[in-house]
């Protein structure tokens, strides 16, 4: 996939996410990944599990303010193993939990982010890197053009 449609594919997510947002809580880990999602430009609830609070009360917690939550926890072992407890918790306390963004991020980024923390930098790394795409294929295209060129003049002769 070119770096141009990837980026396109993960705006698109992440501009879903951030509609969603508006009314539903996003849930993280830590404190880092709150922060990379505001730096991504979510402005609505984000709920970060390193609280202080037992996963247990955590939940409690969420569903006495919420019916639904987006569970957005890192795409590693670890976050899987988190992101299944924290379904079960919510479920059995009442909550939808949307696992959705979670499952298309992860699919986006592949092995080149594995966390939510990194999603900010990989954004600006994607839009680095398509710009010199984009330079790459406009110079190839004038390459082109000139040769095109060249062999017309040569033809003419």
């Amino acid at each position: 996939m070119k770096y141009e449609e990837l980026l396109e594919n993960l705006q698109k997510v992440l501009d879903e996410l951030q509609e969603e947002n508006d009314i539903t809580p996003v849930i993280v880990e830590g404190e880092k990944d709150a922060a990379s999602l505001r730096n991504i430009g979510l402005e609505g609830k984000i709920l970060t599990l390193n609280s202080g609070l037992s996963l247990f009360n955590f939940c409690e917690q969420v569903s006495r303010e919420h019916g639904k939550a987006i569970i957005l926890t890192d795409w590693d072992v670890r976050g899987g193993r988190i992101c299944r407890r924290l379904q079960e918790g919510l479920e059995a306390n009442g909550v939808k939990p949307n696992l959705e963004y979670r499952q298309r991020i992860a699919i986006l980024c592949r092995k080149d982010v594995k966390d939510v923390e990194g999603l900010a930098n990989y954004l600006s790394t994607l839009e680095r890197w398509t710009k010199a795409q984009r330079r790459e294929g406009a110079t190839k295209r004038t390459k082109e053009s000139l040769k095109r060129a060249k062999l017309k003049r040569a033809r003419r002769k």
